[in-house]
């Protein structure tokens, strides 16, 4: 399956669902999917840079995350950890710039640390970015930006008359970074789930039953092809999108 470069995403927001479903149907403790999906990111992030996707952003712990078990959560920042420090000389090696987006400042210190610290050694890299949404929420970012939006007005830094989309998207986590194309879910769950609500609002949706550990580079590319099958039409008819007919054409 291949898919020209010019009909490629240039940038996939991923929902990583489905760890502890895997690990269940194989009767394994939850953080064993956990584990399987950390070794998925790493595919993934590989198979997107091998196909010169620009940007990933994987979904990997949301503000709704700390409810679950104590155990569980210390388990996810431990793997987040062991990620960190794995994947750094890596991406170094492969010219990939990490980012994160979300309250940072609330992740546990030797997490925090280490997240700064790999973003600090990749920044200079433009090529190619992973984006890791950690505690992350879209209503949470909604707040935050406003605060900061509302602050910059009284500051006279902004006017509140001038407002609009391109001056507001600036106090959002995802500044810097362009709107997904499209969004992947995977598991079979049909929901966004508090994900980049503002920026996917003209990306493409695909929700695949494959559990996280289970995603392939070859699911990738299917979803990539599904992808470059859709006319993305941003409120224009099929017909606006045509080719004029030049009148100079024979």
């Amino acid at each position: 399956m291949s898919v020209a470069p010019s009909q490629l995403p240039a940038h996939i927001a991923i929902i990583m669902d489905g760890n502890g479903r895997w690990a269940k149907q194989r009767k394994l403790p939850r953080i064993e999917g956990h584990r399987r999906g950390v070794e998925t990111v790493r595919a993934i992030t590989d198979a997107t840079r091998e196909l010169g996707i620009r940007y990933l952003t994987l979904y990997a712990f949301s503000v709704e995350n700390w409810k679950r078990p104590e155990e569980e959560v210390g388990a996810l920042m431990g793997l987040l950890e062991f990620f960190l420090k794995r994947e750094t000389k890596a991406m170094i090696k492969n010219r990939v710039r990490l980012l994160a987006i979300g309250r940072i400042h609330e992740l546990p210190e030797r997490v925090r640390t280490q997240l700064i610290a790999a973003m600090k050694a990749t920044e200079r890299f433009t090529d190619y970015t992973l984006v890791l949404a950690l505690n992350y929420g879209a209503r949470t970012e909604v707040v935050d930006a406003a605060r900061a939006y509302a602050t910059a007005v009284a500051a006279g830094k902004e006017k509140l008359n001038d407002s609009s989309w391109e001056t507001f998207r600036r106090y959002l986590y995802t500044a810097d970074i362009p709107d997904p194309d499209l969004v992947i879910r995977t598991s079979g769950e049909s929901r966004v789930s508090n994900f980049l609500l503002l920026q996917a609002a003209y990306a493409e949706f695909i929700f695949t039953p494959v559990l996280w550990p289970d995603f392939t580079k070859g699911e990738l590319l299917a979803a990539c092809a599904e992808f470059a099958r859709r006319e993305r039409r941003y409120g224009q008819t099929s017909e606006q999108l045509k080719p004029v007919p030049s009148a100079l054409a024979p």
